[in-house]
Formats: C-alpha cells, sequence, structure tokens
C-alpha cells in the first residue's frame, strides 16, 4: 500500500468517526480539509460512455429487484445509484464475508473476505439491470483497476458484482465480455461477477455520506464528479433528489 493510499484511508475513517462522535464542526471541516491535502496528487477517473448490454437477461422481472455492486469505497456508488430514476433505496454495506466480519474497522484489514458494497433495490418497470450495469461500469467507478479504486487499496476496494440469480449472472457476464470485445477501456475488466452470499448493511454514519458530507476533500475529489458525469451521460437516467437512506428510516418511523 501506497504512503498517500494509507494516509487516504485513515483519514477516511477518522472523518466518518467524527461524524459520529459529535465532535466540533471546526475539527471536522479542518480533516476534511487533510484528507483533500492528502490526495491533491490523485482524481477520479474520467467516466467511460459506453454501449449498453446487447443482451439482458433480466429483462422479464417485474416485482421490485435487488442488485449488489462493489467498485471502491461505497461513500461514492452508494451516491451515484441514489441518484437513478426508478432506484427506491441503495444501502451501502459488505458483501462476501461473514456477519461476525461486518464491521469496518475490521473490513478495512482487507482480510475479511467482504468488499465494500451497495444494495440497489429497483424498480425494473423504470429502469433496467442492464442500464444499472451501465452506469455501475461507465460511471460509478473503474472497472479495469485490481484490488483498488484511485487512492484506496486492498481487496476490501475490488470490482465485484455480487449477483442474485442465474438471469443476472448471465447478463453481466455478457456484457463484460461485450465491453472487453469493443475495447473500450485500454486494459481488460478486473470486475468479478460471483453469487451473493449474504450482504450486510453498514454502519449509519456511512450512509448517504456523500450527500450529508459535500464538503469532506475525498468526496468533493473522488465522488461529486461521479454525480456530474451521471448527469451529462445519463440525462434520461439522472434525478436530483437522491433516494436516502435516512429518508426513507424516517418516513417508516413516521417523523
Amino acid at each position: 500500500m501506497t504512503t498517500t493510499s494509507s494516509i487516504s484511508k485513515r483519514q477516511r475513517f477518522s472523518f466518518a468517526r467524527l461524524a459520529t462522535t459529535g465532535l466540533a464542526w471546526a475539527g471536522a471541516a479542518a480533516l476534511a480539509l487533510g484528507a483533500l491535502h492528502g490526495t491533491s496528487g490523485l482524481a477520479a477517473e474520467a467516466a467511460v460512455k459506453i454501449p449498453a448490454p446487447a443482451i439482458d437477461d433480466t429483462a422479464n422481472a417485474a416485482n421490485l429487484q435487488t442488485a449488489v455492486f462493489a467498485g471502491g469505497c461505497f461513500w461514492g456508488v452508494q451516491g451515484v445509484f441514489q441518484r437513478v430514476h426508478g432506484v427506491v433505496q441503495a444501502v451501502s454495506g459488505y458483501a462476501g464475508g461473514k456477519k461476525e466480519t461486518a464491521h469496518y474497522e475490521m473490513v478495512g484489514t482487507g482480510l475479511t473476505g467482504h468488499a465494500e458494497s451497495v444494495k440497489i433495490t429497483y424498480d425494473p418497470k423504470k429502469v433496467s439491470y442492464a442500464t444499472l450495469l451501465q452506469i455501475y461500469f461507465s460511471v460509478a467507478h473503474d472497472p479495469t483497476q485490481l484490488n483498488q479504486q484511485y487512492p484506496d487499496r486492498g481487496p476490501q476496494y475490488r470490482s465485484a458484482i455480487f449477483y442474485t440469480d442465474a438471469a443476472q449472472k448471465q447478463t453481466a457476464e455478457r456484457y463484460i465480455a461485450q465491453l472487453d470485445a469493443a475495447k473500450v477501456y485500454p486494459i481488460k475488466i478486473v470486475t468479478q461477477v460471483v453469487a451473493l452470499p449474504e450482504f450486510f448493511a453498514a454502519e449509519g454514519y456511512h450512509q448517504d455520506y456523500l450527500t450529508l458530507h459535500p464538503e469532506s476533500g475525498y468526496i468533493a475529489h473522488f465522488d461529486l464528479p461521479k454525480i456530474e458525469y451521471l448527469k451529462t451521460l445519463f440525462p434520461q437516467q439522472y434525478r436530483a433528489e437522491p433516494a436516502l437512506v435516512t429518508a426513507r428510516a424516517q418516513a417508516a418511523a413516521g417523523k
């Protein structure tokens, strides 16, 4: 792990912890600026305009469906899909490991088998699984980075599609083959396509992080550009008001 990556990771974790401890705003803001300084030599990759999947084996789905994607830090991935028409909810969490190790501090070691992931609940009558895949590969992350995304390194930041049925598996695998054949990226896609064992929601302070902490240096540098790419490349799918986890929870509680 490089020095820049180590600093970025520690700062991300510390800033998230500040959000839960009620420390002074000034201290949180200072740490956010520090995170920006620590990653000033890096920037998120520009989105890639890619063709839609030629085949979607999930096209006959009728009821609400779920998709689970991993593509680096879940803050940005969640933020992107929360702004897609037809997405009912997008929850940050962990997939690939066991329940006992589904905790941020443990996942951060890279030894749990988990990947930072996002569980997307969507209405297939409004947005297809194929479109979600296109956004995932184009905007949400760089599928050619192996076990890393930008400054974050380790298998917990790997690119992975956790399929829930055979139709999702076939659609994802065929799409990866299609994109590789078209050479839309300079090197081959390294995204794993694996069965979803179980998904575990992340701690509350990780939910809606992009929306709640736009002042964070990490968010501003690596994640907010993704929202602009989504708006530019997918104007028909983009929605300005995100489907926030906190808003849904408050509505359920009658607040």
